[in-house]
């Protein structure tokens, strides 16, 4: 009988949706939490599962308020995110994207309970970069890694293809076309949403001392932390795995 719980943060994103499906969906959950500034309408889930969720609107500016460790979570799933043109400022974004992230993966913490934390990144994260989405991710991963979890797992997808935005992209239409046709003969360019959410939820039951070796999952060192990556091939092969999660 399953007795785990797994909280996630970001469940009304375009990744994020799929992965509380397959959250809900799971044996290996008893409880699936969604705390969010949102949560997803009831009616849109499937009936299988729903008897799990516990959903919580909670303030981001105020998360001492939340409750995010009463749930004793022992797998957080992060997948919040947005970019600076919703966010409208580099300053926003960053407290969107970067802090609230990290703060709110602090207050789901647990001393003395062991958790684990995969949050989803994104690919040529790099804190060192120049560029302010690469940066703010890298320093995202690093921050995660040092707040103590037994087990941090970052995912670094490529472009995500099955998305439905409410706005239009013309550069990622037309950059979504290229990359639809090379991904019959490369597994580095794009990741449809649903296997992403499969593998996050994959990774998050199994974690990193389970992932199959066709993951080919790496560590990172960073500021004195480790952590495990998973590229956008290894997502793609955990999706496809035949694994027990």
């Amino acid at each position: 009988m399953a007795t785990k719980s797994a909280l996630i943060i970001g469940a009304t994103g375009q990744t994020g949706s799929h992965l509380l499906k397959e959250l809900l969906a799971s044996p290996h959950f008893s409880k699936v939490g969604e705390y969010g500034r949102r949560v997803t309408a009831v009616d849109t889930l499937p009936e299988s599962g729903k008897g799990k969720l516990e959903q919580k609107v909670i303030d981001f500016e105020n998360l001492s308020a939340a409750g995010l460790k009463d749930g004793k979570w022992d797998v957080v799933y992060i997948t919040l995110g947005t970019t600076r043109k919703n966010a409208g400022s580099a300053e926003r974004f960053e407290k969107i994207d970067r802090e609230y992230v990290v703060n709110a993966a602090s207050e789901a913490r647990v001393q003395g309970h062991q958790q684990r934390v995969v949050y989803l990144s994104s690919t040529g994260a790099d804190a060192n970069s120049s560029f302010l989405y690469p940066r703010s991710k890298g320093l995202t991963e690093i921050a995660l890694a040092k707040l103590g979890y037994d087990d941090t797992i970052i995912f670094r997808p490529a472009l995500l293809a099955g998305t439905h935005r409410s706005e239009f992209r013309p550069a990622e239409a037309i950059f979504s076309v290229f990359t639809g046709v090379l991904s019959k003969v490369t597994d580095r360019l794009e990741i449809n949403i649903a296997t992403l959410a499969k593998s996050i939820a994959r990774a998050g039951i199994l974690g990193s001392q389970g992932l199959p070796a066709e993951v080919g999952a790496s560590k990172e060192t960073h500021d004195g932390v480790t952590f495990t990556v998973i590229n956008n091939p290894g997502a793609i092969a955990l999706a496809k795995a035949n694994v027990d999660a």
